[in-house]
């Protein structure tokens, strides 16, 4: 389906029905990789209405030219919840998403009952982060030796675990984004940098409502250390740094990200019961 947000039409696939649960993938591909590590865990919880969208110039979605910064994006993504989403909801981020996600928690913490983020991006500047080594733990040359040069390259940046299994996966949730890219616009937001023009992470109060925090100890795009400053910012977080993963944190540690976010679901779910809103 298709959403037409100020003259930007947003590419969107709604799933189940009740709470709804946003769903904002990163920089540079879709909602694929949203829906590739979120599906299976709604899959034994009934209740939930999930919302994958594209992002402005990703996968199915327009980009004007007008449309060059993050304070944009954040506009139109305010906007899409105003027009699509009713009621209070859940927002989940990955990357680029889940520093969006934070931008919405500044500008609607009422609204928002949980927040998943997922290897958030926490500094815009690559140079400004705190990044650890490269490391990489599984690489089957074989398997790499398959794949055409362009999109093994892009595989072995993004994840330290290169084997058979990932790669299934990253065909699935990650390939079909990279190839509907607006080139154009990506640059133009990365050439802007990547933050809003204000500190998403200052807010009036903590946000007190339960909260997953992820990050990848080998994360090399965007870190670990960096995020650890949102401890305090969201009080009611679980916050885990998984060894053996990167960016591709959700497939890296697939189980472990499965049994904290079904966790996660449960706090919500607790939260929402009480009536502590």
């Amino acid at each position: 389906m298709f959403c037409d947000v100020g003259g930007v039409n947003l590419y969107y696939e709604i799933y189940g029905e009740g709470t709804p649960v946003l769903m904002l993938h990163g920089y540079g591909i879709d909602h694929n990789v949203m829906e590739g590590c979120m599906e299976p865990i709604f899959k034994g919880r009934a209740g939930y209405k999930r919302i994958y969208v594209d992002l402005p110039g990703m996968g199915r979605s327009e980009a004007p030219e007008w449309l060059e910064n993050t304070d944009q994006v954040l506009g139109i993504i305010l906007k899409f919840v105003e027009k699509a989403v009713h009621g209070n909801f859940l927002v989940a981020g990955e990357s680029y998403g889940g520093y969006l996600a934070r931008g919405m928690v500044q500008r609607m913490p009422d609204r928002i009952d949980g927040v998943l983020l997922i290897c958030p991006v926490i500094v815009g500047e690559r140079s400004r982060r705190q990044l650890p080594p490269r490391t990489v733990f599984v690489k089957d040359e074989r398997l790499l030796a398959s794949i055409s040069p362009e999109e093994r390259k892009f595989f072995e940046r993004m994840l330290i675990l290169q084997d058979e299994r990932r790669w299934e996966r990253f065909q699935k949730d990650v390939l079909p984004g990279r190839r509907l890219e607006n080139k154009k616009f990506l640059e133009k937001l990365k050439k802007h940098g990547y933050e809003c023009s204000y500190d998403v992470d200052k807010l009036e109060r903590p946000f007190d409502r339960p909260s997953l925090i992820l990050a990848g100890r080998q994360d090399a795009s965007v870190g670990y250390r960096d995020a650890l400053r949102l401890i305090d910012v969201y009080s009611r977080s679980t916050f885990a740094i998984l060894d053996r993963a990167g960016h591709g944190l959700e497939v890296e540690q697939e189980s472990v990200f499965n049994c904290l976010a079904n966790e996660w679901l449960d706090r919500v779910e607790e939260h929402r019961a009480s009536g502590k809103f």
